[in-house]
C-alpha cells in the first residue's frame, strides 16, 4: 500500500461500516503530521450547485457528498490551472480551489467542459494520526490516483475501478457482499 498523501485515493474496504464512506474512495487532497483531508469521490450529492449557489442559477451541475465535515461549505476539483487562479495543484492536471466566481463565471459562458470539473459539498477530514491509525486498521486501501478516475464519466464506479487498478486479490473484492453476514 502507498502511504496517504496528496494525490492519494483511499479506497474504502469493502466490509466498513461507516454510513460516511461505505463504498467511498476519497481523494486526498492533503495529508501530514496535522491531519489529513480530501473528498469523498464518488457519492453524488441529492441537490445540483443551482440549488445550492444563487450565482448558479440555471446550471443544474451535479455535487458530489465530499465528506461529513463543514456541509456548508462547496469546494471544486478542477483541470483549469490557467483560467481559474488561485488553486493549487493537488496532483499533475488536477487542482482544488481556486476563484470560485471565476469557475461559475466560466460555466456560464460556456467556457468549462463539465467532465473537468467536480463540486463537493462539505469534504473529509482527519486529526493528527486518525488516519494512519484507520490504515492500521485496514480500513483502507491506497491507490494513486488518476484523472481518468477523479473526473469518472460514471461516478458509481469508481469504487469498483480503482479495486481494479489495485488489480490481484483486490479486484476479487468488487464482488464482496456489503454485509459478509448476510450472504
Amino acid at each position: 500500500m502507498i502511504d496517504p498523501g496528496p494525490g492519494i485515493l483511499l479506497i474504502a474496504d469493502p466490509f466498513l461500516k461507516d454510513p460516511n464512506f461505505l463504498r467511498t474512495v476519497v481523494f486526498l487532497c492533503e495529508s501530514n503530521d496535522e491531519g489529513s483531508f480530501g473528498f469523498v469521490i464518488n457519492r453524488p450529492y441529492e441537490s445540483t450547485l443551482d440549488e445550492l449557489i444563487p450565482d448558479a442559477a440555471g446550471y443544474s451541475i451535479p455535487v458530489y457528498y465530499g465528506g461529513p465535515v463543514q456541509l456548508d461549505t462547496i469546494h471544486f476539483l478542477h483541470q483549469y490551472p490557467d483560467d481559474i487562479p488561485g488553486g493549487q495543484e493537488i496532483m499533475k492536471g488536477v487542482y482544488w480551489g481556486g476563484s470560485f466566481e471565476k469557475a461559475v463565471e466560466m460555466i456560464k459562458s460556456g467556457r468549462i467542459d463539465l467532465n473537468r470539473i467536480r463540486f463537493y459539498i462539505g469534504y473529509s477530514g482527519w486529526d493528527a494520526g486518525q488516519l494512519q491509525s484507520e490504515m492500521q486498521e485496514k480500513t483502507w486501501l491506497t491507490v494513486n490516483a488518476n484523472r481518468q478516475l477523479v473526473f469518472h464519466a460514471q461516478p458509481g464506479d469508481i469504487w469498483k475501478d480503482a479495486l481494479r487498478q489495485l488489480g490481484g486479490e483486490y479486484e476479487m473484492m468488487i464482488h464482496y457482499p456489503i454485509d459478509p453476514q448476510l450472504n
